[in-house]
């Protein structure tokens, strides 16, 4: 068993198959199947149960998935480590981000980032809950997260980098109920239609608490995509609950952007591993920490 046989089985595994992972890596389909087959057999058990065209995974194929990662990942850390002695020049910095927080505060912290290392790129993963984000970082996948939750959860392993609050607010259409600077009571969104998140984001769950205190409130679109949110207002569909980092771009677009009350809000952190960082990764946490003393 190799590294480069890890992350073979990593590439099938992340990219649900075969053939597309063989694309991903630019190597030939039967090349790499060869590569699967001789890992099973250093190992003497099979990784993937095959139907058909689909893979599988085993119970042997999800045990390995963790320790594969964190084989791979370290190797990458000892590589760039060694290049980083002739200056942080080149590298890449993977994070995964919640959408709000894709906007607002990462959109800013890239920037100071690759302001200070040109030569540095971000690669940046979607992640849609808080407890997605804590697995992403804890598994391998990407070194650093960026979250945001009304109640930061367990992280195991993980270091949680606090980066202060985002506030929610009301997006609401310039010609609907609400008039302009409008502080708006839970007991005004009475009878209102409203769209949401998913399940297990921030949003949802202030929607949630609003209407456990007897506020009457129609659910017209659940979407885990934030981007289609704001049409959705603007085309008169509901409103909507949203992280702060939002509220520019409504505005600029024509919503009308209004403070709840009582506030409520999302508390933000940055995860990164407790394990050693690239040092690209170091350097985005070290951007972070000043951004945020700042």
């Amino acid at each position: 068993m190799d590294a480069r046989q890890l992350a073979y089985f990593l590439a099938v595994v992340d990219h649900g198959g075969v053939h597309r992972a063989a694309a991903a890596l630019y190597l030939a389909q039967p090349s790499l199947s060869q590569a699967i087959r001789a890992l099973e057999r250093d190992l003497g058990q099979d990784l993937f149960h095959r139907a058909g065209r689909r893979l599988v995974l085993t119970d042997a194929g999800r045990a390995l998935v963790e320790p594969a990662r964190q084989v791979v990942r370290d190797l990458d850390i000892a590589r760039a480590s060694v290049a980083a002695t002739a200056g942080l020049a080149v590298g890449r910095v993977e994070i995964a981000a919640m959408p709000s927080q894709a906007v607002q505060p990462l959109s800013d912290l890239v920037t100071a980032f690759t302001a200070r290392h040109p030569g540095l790129t971000v690669t940046i993963r979607a992640a849609f809950t808080a407890p997605e984000v804590i697995e992403l970082v804890r598994t391998g996948v990407t070194e650093l997260g960026l979250l945001g939750a009304t109640r930061l959860p367990p992280a195991v392993d993980i270091r949680l980098t606090p980066l202060g609050r985002q506030r929610f607010v009301l997006i609401a259409p310039a010609d609907g109920p609400f008039r302009p600077g409008q502080v708006v009571r839970a007991e005004d969104l009475a009878g209102q239609r409203i769209v949401v998140g998913q399940t297990g984001t921030g949003m949802r769950r202030l929607v949630e608490e609003i209407r456990a205190a007897g506020v009457e409130l129609t659910e017209v679109v659940e979407t885990e995509h934030r981007e289609a949110i704001l049409p959705l207002v603007l085309g008169g569909v509901g409103v909507a609950v949203l992280a702060e980092s939002w509220a520019e771009l409504a505005r600029r677009a024509g919503a009308l952007v209004l403070d709840l009350e009582p506030p409520a809000h999302l508390d933000l952190a940055l995860a990164s591993r407790q394990a050693p960082l690239s040092p690209a990764a170091t350097a985005f946490l070290a951007v972070t920490t000043e951004s945020t003393v700042d």
